[in-house]
C-alpha cells in the first residue's frame, strides 16, 4: 500500500470494509490479485477508445469481489479520461418493465454520471458546457464574432448541426442533436428555462410527448424502451467532447433473477441480449456495458440467462477452458476465491491501512497473520462461503479490538472461546425452488 494514503481514503476504506460495502475511494490501497480481470477490462477500454464497444458480465458468488471489481475498473477507467456511469439493479430498477423499471435505471445513472472532474456524479451539465465552449470558441476563431454578437449564436447552432450530422442518422439522434442545441441557445441567450428544459429531456423527465414538445423542437421522450439508444448518442457525444467514452457499470444483476414473473423476466433478458448484440456486433461505438451477478443469475437453466437460449448460446464457457486455463476474452469473467496468499497480502495492508488511519505501529506480525489465516480456511465451507467480504470485515474488527485494548494480546483474543472467523451461512443472493411461492406473480 502507498504510504501517501489520506486519511480520507483511509477512513473511506476502513468504514466501508467494516460495514462490508465497497468503497468509492481509495481501492488501489487494498487491491490484491484480478490482474488478468483487470488486463481484460483495459483491452475493452482500448477498443471502445478506438470507436469499438465492449460487453461483460462478472460472475461471482455474494462477497467474492464483483462490487469491488467494477468500483475498481470505474475508478481506473476515470483516471484514462472516460466518462462513467453506474447503477445497482433492484426491484425498481431494471432494464425494462411496465412501471418505468427501465427509465429509473436510466435516470439513476445520468445521476451517476462522471468525469475525472467529477468523479461522485452530476456530471451532465459540465459535459454538455465543456463540449459547447469549444465549439464556440473555434466558431469566434473563424468567424471574428465576439462572444457578445448575436450573429454567434446562429453560428454555433450551425456548427452543432454539422458536428452531430452523425449522430441523426442514429434512433433519436435528431431529437438529440436539438435538445443540445436548445440548451446552446438557452445558454447563450439567457433563458434559463429553454437550458432546464433541455436537461429535462436529456435526463428522462418529461412525462409525456406533448409536454416535451411545447417545450423543446422534439417529438419524442426517453422512455422505457429506449433508454439504452439514448446511451449509444451520449457515448458518441461524449467521445465528440473529448473524453475516450462512456462505460455504463450495472451491478446487483441477480435483481433481474429475482423477478418472479417468466414474462416479465423474459422481457428483461431479451433487453439484455439487444445491449449483448449491438456491442459485439459493431452497432455501438464507444461505450463499454458491464454488468456484474452470481452463477446462479448467469447459469441456472430454470430461470437465469442459461434459460434463455439466445442468452446461453452466447454465454457459453470456451471448451478448452479449465481451472488451468482461462480465456479472458469471453464475454463472462468468473471470480474464482483468492488464494491463500493472495488473502495473506490483503491482511497485510489492512495491518498498513489501520495503522496509518489511527498513527501506530500495528503489532501483527508474519506469524500472527499466518494464524489468522489458517484458522479462517480451515473452517467447514470455507472453500464455498468465506469470501473476502467476511475476512476483511473480521480482521478489520480484530484490528479494532487491538487498537482500542492495547492491553489484549492477540493469542487472548484467537482463544477465546466465543471467538471464531465465519464465512456465511448460505448465499443471501441464492433463491431455491421452494421459494418461488413466497413471489407474487403479478409483478409485470
Amino acid at each position: 500500500m502507498a504510504p501517501t494514503i489520506s486519511r480520507r481514503e483511509s477512513g473511506a476504506l476502513i468504514n466501508s470494509l467494516t460495514a462490508g460495502v465497497v468503497p468509492r475511494i481509495g481501492l488501489r490501497h487494498i487491491a490484491v490479485g484480478r490482474q488478468n480481470e483487470v488486463n481484460a477490462f483495459l483491452n475493452d477500454m482500448n477498443t471502445i477508445e478506438d470507436g469499438g464497444a465492449s460487453f461483460r458480465l462478472i460472475s461471482g458468488q455474494y462477497g467474492s469481489g464483483k462490487s469491488f471489481l467494477l468500483q475498481m475498473i470505474r475508478n481506473n477507467a476515470m483516471d484514462k479520461n472516460f466518462v462513467v456511469a453506474d447503477a445497482d439493479l433492484s426491484p425498481e430498477r431494471r432494464l425494462t418493465g411496465s412501471k418505468g423499471q427501465g427509465l429509473s435505471t436510466y435516470r439513476e445513472l445520468l445521476q451517476h454520471l462522471s468525469t475525472p472532474t467529477r468523479p461522485d456524479g452530476g456530471s451532465l451539465e459540465a459535459i454538455l458546457q465543456k463540449w459547447i465552449m469549444g465549439l464556440q470558441s473555434a466558431v469566434s476563431k473563424e468567424s471574428g464574432y465576439r462572444p457578445n454578437e448575436p450573429q454567434l449564436v446562429g453560428a454555433v447552432s450551425e456548427r452543432i448541426a454539422e458536428t452531430m450530422m452523425e449522430l441523426s442518422e442514429l434512433a433519436y439522434g435528431f431529437a438529440f442533436s436539438n435538445v443540445i442545441d436548445s440548451y446552446w441557445r438557452g445558454m447563450k441567450t439567457g433563458d434559463d428555462d429553454l437550458k432546464q428544459n433541455a436537461l429535462r429531456w436529456l435526463r428522462g423527465e418529461y412525462a409525456t410527448k406533448t409536454e416535451a414538445k411545447k417545450d423543446l423542437p422534439v417529438d419524442c421522450i426517453i422512455e422505457d424502451g429506449s433508454w439504452y439508444e439514448i446511451l449509444k448518442l451520449f457515448a458518441v457525444f461524449v467521445k465528440k467532447a473529448g473524453y475516450k467514452g462512456l462505460l455504463v457499470f450495472l451491478d446487483e444483476g441477480v435483481n433481474l433473477y429475482k423477478i418472479p414473473h417468466k414474462q416479465a423476466r423474459d422481457s428483461n433478458y431479451e433487453k439484455l441480449l439487444t445491449i449483448f448484440n449491438d456491442t459485439m456486433q459493431g452497432k455501438a461505438q464507444n461505450i463499454g456495458v458491464f454488468f456484474s451477478g452470481t452463477p446462479q443469475f448467469i447459469y441456472d437453466e430454470r430461470r437465469g440467462l442459461f434459460n434463455y437460449d439466445a442468452l446461453r448460446t452466447r454465454l457459453e464457457d470456451n471448451r478448452f477452458s479449465s481451472q488451468n486455463f482461462v480465456d479472458f476474452t469471453t464475454p463472462v469473467i468468473k471470480l474464482n476465491q483468492l488464494s491463500p496468499e493472495e488473502l495473506f497480502i490483503l491482511m497485510e495492508r489492512l495491518c498498513e491501512l489501520h495503522s496509518a488511519h489511527y498513527n501506530y505501529d500495528c503489532r501483527l506480525g508474519e506469524n500472527e497473520l499466518t494464524v489468522f489465516l489458517k484458522t479462517v480456511v480451515s473452517r467447514l465451507g470455507a472453500d464455498q462461503l468465506l469470501t473476502p467480504r467476511e475476512i476483511t470485515r473480521d480482521f478489520l474488527g480484530l484490528l479494532n479490538i487491538l487498537y482500542q485494548n492495547p492491553e489484549t494480546s492477540f493469542d487472548a483474543l484467537m482463544n477465546e472461546q466465543n471467538y471464531a472467523v465465519k464465512s456465511a451461512e448460505s448465499d443471501p443472493e441464492t433463491i431455491s425452488s421452494d421459494h418461488d411461492d413466497l413471489f407474487a406473480e403479478f409483478d409485470i
